[in-house]
């Protein structure tokens, strides 16, 4: 079987970016698992690269705070804990609450549009079940709110945030349960920031913040009940 991760290389990046890439799309999507250990030598081999870009793939990671690095124990991917998804999501609470009430005042006839085809879009990507598919759809319907605020320090916080934002989006995604939930509130913003309601939009952006944190915090708990612990190292 061919490796996925090999697979999703791009031949036109350079290869530290290649490597960075393949490994940060692993965790970000969950393949590999909060916990495992990252081996220099065994990814090295796997990606049939030198441990030098794996080693600047995993200093890079850590710093994005994907990958902890302990002494002793080297490289692993970063827990989501409790209070690193609180410390985030509080953060991005007041950011998108900020986006969407700039949004009202500033989007442009053409990013109304693109908003409403993002949302159909993502109704679209909702309908074939595909978590990647329905996460990068939410990602390219919030950008063009971010986009459309014109603030270009409010654009760099955001996207300072955007790793740990769409790891955290991903498990949220994963609960198929709350789909439902996050196409109304979709719809919801994009009429508020038609109608230039910003209080509409803005308490809206946060309960979609409230809900990911929810959801989140009851697959955290779950997992911590029922005792889960990932493979050292994904073969």
């Amino acid at each position: 079987m061919r490796d996925a991760f090999q697979a999703s290389m791009d031949e036109f990046l350079p290869l530290r970016d290649v490597v960075l890439n393949t490994l940060r799309q692993a965790i970000l999507i969950g393949e590999l698992k909060p916990g495992e250990r990252l081996m220099e030598i065994h990814w090295a081999n796997r990606l049939g690269v030198s441990r030098t870009p794996i080693r600047e793939a995993i200093n890079k990671l850590a710093q994005e705070g994907l990958v902890t690095i302990t002494p002793r124990r080297g490289a692993e991917v970063a827990q989501i804990t409790e209070k690193s998804m609180k410390d985030v999501l509080e953060v991005r609470r007041a950011l998108d609450a900020l986006c969407v009430e700039l949004a009202c005042d500033r989007i442009t006839e053409e990013g109304l549009r693109a908003l409403k085809n993002a949302c159909d879009e993502f109704e679209n990507c909702v309908r074939t079940g595909d978590s990647q598919k329905i996460a990068q759809a939410d990602v390219a319907l919030h950008d063009i709110i971010v986009q459309a605020t014109g603030n270009q320090r409010l654009i760099q916080l955001v996207n300072n945030l955007s790793e740990q934002m769409y790891r955290y989006r991903f498990e949220y995604i994963k609960d198929s349960s709350q789909h439902e939930t996050l196409v109304k509130e979709h719809r919801i913003i994009y009429q508020s920031i038609v109608q230039k309601d910003k209080e509409t939009a803005a308490a809206t952006a946060r309960t979609h913040i409230d809900n990911q944190e929810k959801s989140i915090m009851r697959q955290i708990r779950l997992d911590r009940n029922q005792g889960n612990r990932p493979p050292k190292v994904k073969c």
